[in-house]
């Protein structure tokens, strides 16, 4: 996946199904792509654990507007 600046105008975000827990979210595209290339190490392994328990302890993601903008 090419990172551009643009894509970064997105965020892919997993909300806690819980109130003592804590929400993940990750820089994506449009589509909710995320380059999965670009991320460190934690944020990998973060969005791969997020991945996993969908449903369980995290929603199902949501594409939104980054708020670092």
């Amino acid at each position: 996946m090419n990172t551009s600046h643009a894509s970064h105008a997105y965020e892919l975000r997993f909300n806690s199904l819980f109130a003592d827990r804590r929400s993940f979210s990750f820089p994506c595209d449009a589509t909710g792509r995320v380059d999965m290339d670009s991320l460190s190490e934690r944020a990998l392994n973060n969005y791969l654990y997020a991945r996993a328990v969908m449903g369980m302890e995290v929603s199902w993601p949501d594409v939104r507007a980054s708020a670092r903008h």
